[in-house]
């Protein structure tokens, strides 16, 4: 009986010494796997932030790009606008002068016979009918001009400054006019025919899907100037059906072989000259794209030009995992 019980002590120890070992063991690998985790997510949350300083990068280089062409968008409403002040400055004297006689026949300083005689002469020396008629016109036009230059700077400020990164409802059609019309001067050397059929609104990041548009018309663009004795076409297409929306950016420009078709996503990779590009801008693209469950879809050959189609799943209600990418 006491051997039992010695056998049965000496088994239990040795029961409790392998758990205990094994618990100690349990404990240590939970304990690393939990700072693996941690360090994990630190450079998660690291590799977002490059990637985001990454796109401001792109951004930025761009701009320098774009800055040639919005200065000659905004000098020519410019130009006009100061050339009516200056036309208005001329008639100030004549506008001066009939509401100083019209105060002094409303302070009776002077007769009825005398107003009447001093509009007179004013209008033989300027001719009032003609300038109440240029008026209306000069205002116009200076409103106009001035309207032109807000919508300009205020393309350039929503391509360029950070974003909160946050998806919402949004109709992708707004990007894709606001990234038109930022490119204007610079796609004049192209002719540019766009369809836009109506889209359904989709959670996407506006801040981000502009700087695709951007990219991908730039590139068009720069693909069209290498093909000399020939006029750059770029057609720009916007649809949808029931689950996607689809853009194609297609131009008539030098195309790429397949070697670079391969290469084309990846980051820092780049046909332009030194100085020319970054090499991020397509990378960039691609990141987007597939931010927002899309993906992107090449077709080009070598001197017959370049299909770029992007396809954008439809989102009508917000997924958890959107806003958190990015």
């Amino acid at each position: 009986m006491a051997d039992d019980d010695y056998n049965y002590k000496k088994a239990y120890l040795r029961e409790k010494a392998a758990r205990d070992e094994l618990e100690s063991l349990l404990e240590s690998k939970t304990r690393e796997l939990f700072c693996a985790n941690q360090e994990l997510k630190e450079k998660l949350t690291i590799l977002k932030n490059q990637q985001t300083n990454l796109m401001q990068t792109d951004k930025m280089a761009t701009l320098g790009t774009l800055s040639a062409g919005v200065a000659h968008e905004i000098n020519n409403p410019l130009a006009y606008v100061m050339s009516n002040v200056e036309s208005i400055k001329f008639y100030k004297p004549t506008l001066i002068t009939l509401m100083q006689v019209t105060k002094q026949f409303i302070g009776k300083s002077i007769s009825t016979s005398e107003l009447e005689a001093l509009l007179i002469k004013l209008d033989e020396e300027s001719n009032i009918n003609f300038i109440l008629d240029d008026l209306d016109e000069l205002l116009d036009d200076t409103h106009e001009g001035l309207e032109r230059i807000a919508a300009i700077v205020d393309n350039l400020l929503n391509f360029a400054r950070p974003r909160n990164n946050m998806f919402t409802a949004s109709d992708i059609t707004l990007s894709l006019n606001g990234a038109i019309k930022l490119l204007a001067n610079q796609l004049k050397t192209c002719d540019v025919e766009c369809y836009k059929d109506e889209i359904p609104l989709s959670y996407c990041n506006l801040s981000a899907i502009n700087q695709v548009f951007v990219n991908l018309l730039l590139n068009a663009k720069y693909a069209c100037d290498l093909v000399e004795g020939q006029q750059g076409k770029i057609i720009i297409k916007l649809f949808s059906d029931q689950e996607n929306i689809y853009v194609e950016v297609m131009d008539n420009g030098c195309g790429m072989d397949a070697q670079t078709v391969n290469q084309i996503f990846e980051p820092f990779y780049t046909t332009k000259p030194v100085g020319k590009g970054t090499g991020m801008g397509m990378a960039i693209v691609y990141n987007v794209l597939k931010e927002h469950n899309g993906m992107i879809e090449v077709q080009s050959k070598l001197n017959e030009g370049t299909l770029m189609r992007c396809i954008i799943p439809i989102t009508t209600m917000p997924e958890p995992s959107l806003n958190n990418q990015l």
